[in-house]
């Protein structure tokens, strides 16, 4: 996506059709010849929009950060509400409120067996204390609002394969209902090659988080971040400036896993979002077996 492909209508509103899992089939909304929004409106996706340069952007009652070129991103939970609220100050005075309509989804139940029961349900306090520090770290690195728009980058996948986990999943480990799953698990040989899938700066990269192993996070810039969990190597640091295709990791089974496996996630700052809806279809890139 960049900001040139931002197309603005003639309409108040227009909601164009587009699937859940292809990112070329993306919705152009028209607020006014002053501001559009460019993605995917649904639970979990992320909009790119264009307004007049200096304007100030409001989205859930947060003012967010605009670009010098009037280019700026939000995104959506999974369990978003059908109805957010976008509202925008143009320089020359004028004010502009919509509420946006974001389409709810469905979404699967994945069950998990097998796994160790300390990694399921840990009792441990200091474990327990592990993980809170861990977690801490992590939200930290989320909190990141770089004025770097990489984020405009057309994205890759990390690492290609079969997916075995997609977002929003309802997980049961061991039986038991555990917190959704919030990123897209691609299947790939220990050891695979894991690349940026835009640039960014690394914010976090720690070798042995408790339940993800192997953790890297990478600031896309505006607040949007990418996560790769349960890598065997990171062959990068904490600070390090990246460009989109730079081998940063090896696919690993590190944390709590069942087998070797990227699991990709994003964040918009504390919001979950949808990796899957930023790249073309995994299957439009896994070379066919050839059974001759």
């Amino acid at each position: 996506m960049n900001n040139k492909s931002i197309i603005p209508f003639m309409a108040l509103i227009i909601l164009c059709c587009f699937s859940l899992n292809l990112s070329a089939s993306e919705a152009v909304i028209s607020i006014t010849d002053k501001i559009s929004l460019k993605g995917q409106f649904v639970q979990g996706g992320i909009i790119i929009g264009k307004t007049i340069p200096g304007s100030q952007v409001t989205f859930d009652k947060q003012t967010i950060r605009v670009s010098p070129e009037g280019n700026f991103i939000i995104g959506f939970s999974r369990d978003e509400p059908i109805r957010v609220n976008l509202s925008i100050a143009i320089p020359d005075g004028e004010k502009i409120s919509k509420d946006i309509r974001i389409e709810k989804r469905n979404y699967k139940i994945q069950r998990i067996d097998g796994l160790p029961k300390a990694k399921v349900s840990p009792r441990k306090p200091e474990v327990l204390a592990r993980i809170r520090k861990e977690s801490a770290q992590a939200a930290q690195a989320r909190k990141r609002d770089d004025e770097r728009p990489d984020y405009l980058e057309t994205f890759i996948w990390p690492t290609i394969g079969p997916i075995s986990g997609v977002y929003g999943s309802q997980r049961i480990l061991n039986g038991q209902a555990r917190r959704p799953h919030f990123g897209v698990d691609v299947a790939a040989p220990a050891g695979s090659n894991v690349v940026a899938p835009a640039s960014g700066v690394i914010t976090l990269a720690h070798q042995d988080m408790f339940f993800s192993g192997g953790t890297i996070i990478l600031d896309h810039g505006h607040g949007l971040s990418s996560t790769f969990l349960h890598l065997s190597q990171l062959l990068i640091k904490k600070g390090d400036v990246v460009r989109q295709g730079d081998l940063i990791a090896r696919v690993g089974a590190t944390g709590r896993v069942t087998g070797a496996h990227l699991d990709w996630r994003m964040n918009y700052f504390k919001r979950r979002v949808d990796p899957q809806l930023l790249v073309p279809p995994m299957e439009s890139l896994i070379k066919p077996i050839n059974k001759n």
